[in-house]
């Protein structure tokens, strides 16, 4: 019997197609190690590549590995090399990696708005942008970005402290199919700006201005009325200008709610909550309100008993909730909570605590740090029973989930 060379049994195509059974990456180069042919349609097949290079291995890869659509040259805080991405590399990028539709260059700080302007030239189906802590950014930059690329479904800016309004109005005039934008600390960013960005940009489903401090009533109810139907998460950490009147339009206008994060907001009261928690009882899955000064019982009380799809809730620093606010849960009220923060509530005992746990079995993790009366000796003294699963923070040694922050 005659033996049957493979390469001359199988074609391109069947090779493509045991490459696309392979799960692991690890396997797919093991592939290319085979031989020449097996290599280049191993290379031509991949759609992600995260490196670490200059100009000219990028132009090598680039010639490589035609068909790559997400690419990652991130930088983390603490691995950070130098001169890292430059943008010389961004030239490069631009002119070779014509497929991109994702581009990952978080906390890259070297690159500037020059860099910014050959991916507005070039890359024309890109669709996601990480910039968050590129610091050298501005208005000129993001433009570029925004007059090249207007498929761009996601942005991401945060830490981008020179962008203004400016950059918001261009989005709005050429990428109207953005669905996420990310503005956390870009205080320049003002009420005038998010009016203009909701002009064009009406599929935003989330949008986070967490510590933008010259944001407030007017520009968060004008997102809630333009973006009603899609505005899925929106976080407004320690914006402080933000009260009663921008709940009240989430609450009138935004019945697809899941995610709200509003630490910090100290005008927002009970008033304007419990409006939220009628609306968005349905849709309603994580909660933020620590430092909430004025939340008390009454709206606690309501949220509990109402949104019956809440996961996550941080009522931390809310001084004025109390044990009533459990109590009330009826014996049909079952919760699906699996994290739960009051740390600094200081006048919840374990009463209620106990009749919290009664009614989530589910809950994953408790946070009771600082509450003088719920210490880890009293509760095994009152014979509290957590959920198996449950991490209870007592002291501030369990790392806390990032499902709100």
């Amino acid at each position: 019997m005659s033996s049957v060379c493979v390469n001359e049994a199988l074609t391109d195509d069947e090779l493509r197609w045991v490459l696309s059974r392979l799960d692991s990456d690890k396997d797919k180069e093991v592939f290319g190690l085979v031989c020449k042919r097996w290599l280049n349609l191993q290379s031509t097949d991949r759609k992600k590549l995260a490196v670490r290079a200059g100009p000219h291995m990028l132009g090598r890869l680039a010639s490589r590995f035609t068909q790559i659509v997400e690419l990652d040259l991130s930088q983390s805080i603490s691995r950070s090399f130098y001169p890292g991405v430059t943008d010389s590399d961004l030239a490069v990028i631009s002119e070779g990696f014509k497929c991109l539709r994702v581009l990952n260059l978080h906390n890259c700080k070297g690159i500037t708005d020059t860099g910014l302007a050959s991916i507005g030239r070039c890359l024309f189906l890109l669709q996601f942008l990480d910039v968050s802590y590129c610091r050298k950014l501005s208005d000129k930059g993001l433009s570029a970005v925004a007059e090249g690329c207007h498929d761009l479904r996601a942005l991401h800016l945060a830490g981008c402290r020179f962008i203004t309004d400016e950059s918001l109005k261009s989005l709005s005039e050429r990428c109207h199919d953005l669905e996420a934008l990310g503005l956390q600390g870009c205080t320049n960013i003002t009420d005038s700006g998010l009016t203009d960005l909701v002009k064009g940009c009406r599929k935003i489903k989330s949008l986070d201005i967490n510590k933008c401090s010259n944001v407030g009533d007017a520009g968060v109810s004008s997102v809630a009325k333009a973006c009603a139907s899609s505005l899925e998460t929106l976080k407004l950490l320690d914006c402080y200008k933000v009260g009663n009147e921008s709940i009240s339009s989430l609450a009138q206008f935004c019945k697809n709610l899941e995610t709200l994060i509003i630490g910090g907001c100290r005008d927002i009261s009970d008033e304007s909550i419990m409006l939220l928690a009628d609306s968005c009882k349905d849709s309603l899955k994580n909660l933020r309100m620590d430092w909430c000064l004025n939340i008390s019982d009454a709206s606690l009380s309501c949220i509990l008993m109402q949104c019956k799809n809440l996961e996550a809730l941080d009522i931390g620093c809310c001084a004025e909730v109390t044990d009533t606010a459990f109590r009330d849960l009826g014996s049909d009220d079952v919760l699906g909570l699996k994290v739960l923060k009051v740390s600094n509530c200081t006048k919840i005992t374990v009463t209620g605590i106990g009749k919290l746990l009664d009614k989530c079995s589910s809950l994953e993790y408790l946070d009771v740090r600082s509450l003088p009366h719920v210490t880890e000796v009293r509760c095994s003294e009152a014979g509290l029973e957590f959920p198996k699963c449950c991490k209870v923070n007592f002291s501030g040694s369990l790392t806390e989930p990032d499902v709100l922050l």
